[in-house]
């Protein structure tokens, strides 16, 4: 409860991710949008994406620590870019193997951060095992953080919604968005924390495109009466629980 001239506690959204470029492409514009309404973001990178999504690096000849460290740091600007803090969990990549120990990390993290929203990965991806592994763990430890009786530091948490974020192939992942979060207002915000991740600049693009392609959907759900900018941008979400609300809209 809030006292009276005591400010109210930001918003908090809580971002889990199996490799330290996900939350870039795939929810960069909902971290930015959260973070520009000074809400609090946090992101749990679980692994660093150095054996399975570093293959520039490795060509060149880094080392498997050099390339965590090229990856950490690329993380760390995009994520200052966004507005949000990042922590690395370094469980490893390919694969990202669920353990007690990981487990408990993430439960004490939700009940330090609180959150109101959870993003994180759908439950399926034929590609690559590691997101449909951070998505249990990430939906495991929303549970056991609500559980009075389990082990770990803080208060309980009540039952934030949780947003899947759109897979690299949607159509093969079993993802149907039905939440299109319009991110033109920050999407050059967006942009400018994708250029940080020169591991992957072979992405640029494509998630350029893909927020285009989302905007016009989004103008196209929304009707024409919203004054929507001609060159609007989106993300989409998929949502796993039910939406409780008390008006339809």
């Amino acid at each position: 409860m809030t006292h009276a001239g005591t400010p109210p506690t930001p918003r908090s959204t809580l971002v889990v991710t199996a490799h330290a470029g996900d939350f870039v492409w795939r929810a960069g514009g909902a971290i930015a949008l959260a973070a520009s309404r000074g809400e609090k973001v946090t992101i749990a990178c679980l692994t660093f994406g150095e054996r399975g999504e570093s293959a520039k690096a490795w060509r060149a000849g880094k080392t498997l620590e050099e390339i965590k460290a090229i990856r950490r740091e690329e993380a760390e600007r995009a994520a200052a870019v966004l507005g949000a803090q990042v922590r690395f969990f370094d469980a490893g990549d390919y694969p990202l193997v669920a353990t007690a120990e990981l487990t408990d990390q993430l439960v004490a993290l939700y009940r330090e951060t609180q959150p109101d929203v959870v993003l994180t990965h759908p439950v399926e991806d034929p590609y690559n095992g590691d997101h449909p592994a951070a998505n249990r763990m990430a939906l495991q430890a929303r549970v056991l953080a609500q559980a009075i009786g389990y082990p770990a530091p803080g208060e309980i948490i009540g039952a934030p919604p949780v947003f899947y974020f759109e897979p690299h192939q949607p159509e093969m992942c079993g993802f149907t968005p039905d939440v299109l979060l319009d991110i033109t207002e920050v999407w050059e915000t967006k942009r400018k924390a994708m250029e940080c991740l020169a591991a992957q600049q072979h992405l640029w693009d494509y998630y350029t495109d893909l927020a285009v392609r989302r905007g016009v959907q989004l103008k196209r759900n929304a009707g024409p009466n919203l004054g929507l900018p001609h060159k609007t941008v989106a993300e989409a979400y998929m949502r796993p629980y039910p939406q409780v609300t008390k008006e339809l809209a």
